[in-house]
């Protein structure tokens, strides 16, 4: 399993994909701006190029030939995604922090608080549990996999977007008092943690009936 996770990192994913979560969340700095964009950004940009890579590089194929069994070869791949887009959180986190030490006024849409990344956890978390699964279908075709977990995603982040602006009462718990910010964070990390989870279950079942 440490093998094939060492392999991802340094076979499969290109180093350039380790240093954009940082231009990405550079986009924190950005003032009154929709910042579910810079978590979307992975999901638009990164996870799709990936998974192109693993296609062109005949990736699977690789795998399979290696004495592993193919429930090691999904936990790696969605635990090196998940790494990733904790790092995409991680990054954001810091230059957000950046951007409240510059800027002293609210955000016209969602603040950068702590609610926010609670919110981009559980959005993260729809994301991988519909992309994993949709993808183990085949382990090959990948397009609409990406295509439907990112308008998923899309859909959320507009969703949250478009309540905190219109309605008063989300906008109370998601922006007011720390004691909901903070409980919305951990939920979201535990929806994370418990998405990534049955999405892995779900990708074994599906990925042991594909006769590779």
């Amino acid at each position: 399993m440490n093998n094939l996770l060492y392999k991802e990192f340094k076979l499969t994913i290109h180093p350039f994909y380790y240093v954009l979560p940082v231009f990405f969340g550079a986009l924190m700095l950005i003032p009154q701006w929709i910042f579910f964009l810079v978590p979307l950004y992975f999901c638009f940009i990164t996870v799709p190029q990936i998974f192109s890579l693993y296609k062109s590089n005949n990736d699977l194929e690789f795998s399979i030939m290696m004495p592993v069994r193919k429930s090691d070869i999904v936990k790696a791949r969605i635990l090196s995604i998940v790494i990733l887009e904790l790092f995409q959180i991680a990054c954001a986190l810091f230059f957000a922090l950046i951007h409240r030490s510059l800027y002293k006024y609210a955000n016209f849409a969602f603040d950068l608080n702590t609610a926010y990344f609670g919110l981009v956890f559980v959005m993260f978390a729809l994301f991988n549990i519909i992309l994993f699964p949709m993808f183990y279908k085949t382990a090959f075709k990948f397009g609409a996999a990406v295509i439907v977990s990112t308008v998923a995603a899309l859909g959320f982040a507009f969703a949250a977007e478009m309540l905190v602006i219109f309605n008063e009462k989300f906008s109370m718990v998601v922006e007011g008092r720390t004691g909901p910010q903070l409980l919305i964070l951990a939920a979201g990390i535990v929806l994370f943690v418990l998405g990534a989870m049955l999405a892995y279950k779900i990708s074994v079942k599906s990925f042991e009936k594909v006769d590779v």
